[in-house]
């Protein structure tokens, strides 16, 4: 439906949606990105929507502000990897190269950001695809491929085609939250929904998956935070 702008210190930019399935207003702030979406129900005027808006403005805007500042990747930046704080470093030769808690990345300082990106995408990819043959063999389905993404609204999908779409943002968080979404998103090979069947192929796939979507739920907005470009 398009964005709106409430005003005021700061102002708050909305995206507006209209749901069929809404039964009232409604409005979220995603923990990934901070968008705020105001949902409206079929028949309920914008301006009524807005209204409503309006009157949670002081909330929204507390939500905002309790959201981690963004840092930009540099030398010097403390960041996780696999679940461990890392320390960027100028490196030498041509390869980003961890050195315990130390990554030391070569070139000029102001490739820093594009090369460490790089490298973590394909660690990411290394994980995930060990990750999604492993669970995808214990289920014994296939899948047709793996692609990775930056993607703010989700952590991972599986399309009705078999490909398996994930966040490389992943690589940052713990190991066992990463094989958790492999998991969740091999689940959906057998069942393309969340139902009940569902979650009871996850359980078998993975019996401690709630300790790690807990994580992910609490922690994983966090990874959001590390801005790589421009």
């Amino acid at each position: 439906m398009g964005h709106h702008v409430l005003p005021g210190n700061p102002p708050v930019e909305l995206s507006l949606r209209r749901s069929p399935r809404a039964r009232r207003i409604s409005l979220r702030v995603s923990g990934l990105d901070g968008r705020v979406t105001l949902t409206l129900p079929r028949g309920v005027p914008e301006a009524e929507a807005l209204d409503f808006a309006r009157t949670k403005a002081d909330w929204l805007r507390a939500q905002l502000a309790q959201r981690p500042v963004t840092v930009a990747v540099a030398h010097g930046l403390e960041l996780p990897v696999e679940g461990a704080v890392v320390r960027i470093a100028q490196g030498t030769g041509r390869r980003v190269v961890q050195d315990g808690a130390t990554l030391h990345v070569p070139g000029r300082p102001e490739t820093a950001a594009a090369r460490l990106e790089g490298w973590l995408k394909a660690r990411a990819r290394d994980r995930l695809a060990a990750a999604s043959d492993h669970y995808a063999g214990l289920l014994g389905q296939g899948y047709s491929r793996i692609t990775l993404r930056d993607t703010r609204s989700r952590w991972g999908s599986c399309s009705s085609s078999g490909a398996l779409s994930y966040s490389w943002r992943l690589i940052m968080a713990p190991p066992e939250v990463l094989d958790y979404v492999a998991a969740h998103e091999v689940a959906h090979l057998a069942e393309m929904n969340h139902s009940p069947a569902f979650w009871s192929v996850v359980s078998r796939l993975m019996p401690d998956y709630a300790v790690q979507r807990a994580w992910l739920r609490r922690e994983g907005g966090a990874l959001h935070r590390y801005r790589f470009s421009d």
